[in-house]
């Protein structure tokens, strides 16, 4: 049996798709809702890491916020 770690996932909205990275290790996937992004991102994953020469990181990820202070008002990015 495998070893299991933990990844993280990050998912985003464009148009009618929602597109899911793996910071860890740059892979992405899309899907129709969120749930669907991510179970497609974990098959991405799975399948890259199939590869012998890969190289997987070690260690703690973590998400932060932070702010930005801009002028622009058209185009306001929705969730």
């Amino acid at each position: 049996m495998g070893q299991t770690q933990k990844f993280s996932a990050i998912v985003h909205r464009e148009g009618d798709w929602y597109v899911s990275l793996c910071p860890e290790i740059d892979v992405a996937s899309q899907g129709k809702s969120v749930e669907e992004a991510v179970t497609n991102l974990k098959e991405a994953v799975e399948l890259y890491l199939e590869d012998e020469d890969v190289s997987v990181p070690h260690g703690t990820s973590f998400l932060t916020t932070f702010e930005v202070t801009h002028d622009k008002t058209s185009n306001p990015v929705s969730a």
